[in-house]
């Protein structure tokens, strides 16, 4: 465990399929954004997925766990991050380490590499991985009152480690709520995300950082 000091939103809505070879809706997007010339309106459009095909649906819009039986082993890896806000009075015990229930960095650490290793449990169609690395991190920001918490999980594999990353951080956010909310229950948790992702056939994905 590591402690460290420190576009445009797009609404989606499912479509309907209408029978004429959507099935279920599913090879389409239906989208509302605000224009530039007209704030105060939607605009609806059609955005086709034909070349990146949802691949958690089979021919029939049935859900199914992706075969993965072909792929090649490759070196994976992924980096997700999530951020929890908190009076100022709450960020100052967890740095000084006054909670009542304990450690609040190191349970989580603990709470976000556990959650790792049991997403393919959580998550219905993510496969059980057998991941090599989980590497949780903590970045306290005392002008802001918040923790950022970053996950790193590695494998050598055939699928990514996503949601492995995801679920470390979102369950480690969780898992700081959980350690003090006796005395702040207001504390929010933002911007779950995933912020890099190396190996596979999509290659590789790094977050622009606002």
């Amino acid at each position: 465990m590591t402690i460290k000091n420190a576009p445009r939103k797009v609404k989606s809505k499912s479509c309907a399929g209408s029978g004429t070879g959507d099935k279920l809706g599913l090879t389409h997007l239906v989208f509302s954004y605000k224009t530039s010339k007209d704030i105060h309106g939607s605009f609806w459009g059609i955005a086709t997925l034909a070349q990146n095909k949802l691949t958690h649906f089979d021919d029939s819009g049935r859900s199914r766990m992706v075969d993965v039986s072909d792929k090649h082993d490759t070196v994976r890896e992924a980096t997700a991050t999530a951020t929890v806000f908190m009076k100022r009075e709450t960020f100052l015990r967890i740095r000084d380490r006054t909670i009542e229930k304990g450690d609040v960095f190191g349970v989580a650490q603990v709470a976000g590499i556990m959650a790792a290793k049991r997403t393919g449990v959580l998550i219905p169609m993510c496969h059980p991985l057998n991941i090599t690395s989980v590497a949780m991190e903590f970045f306290p920001k005392e002008e802001k009152s918040c923790v950022e918490v970053q996950a790193t999980v590695r494998l050598v594999g055939k699928t990514g480690v996503e949601m492995e990353a995801l679920v470390a951080v979102s369950t480690a956010a969780l898992t700081i709520y959980d350690m003090c909310k006796a005395i702040d229950r207001e504390m929010t948790i933002t911007d779950v995300q995933l912020l890099k992702k190396s190996g596979g056939k999509s290659g590789a994905f790094v977050r622009e950082r606002q």
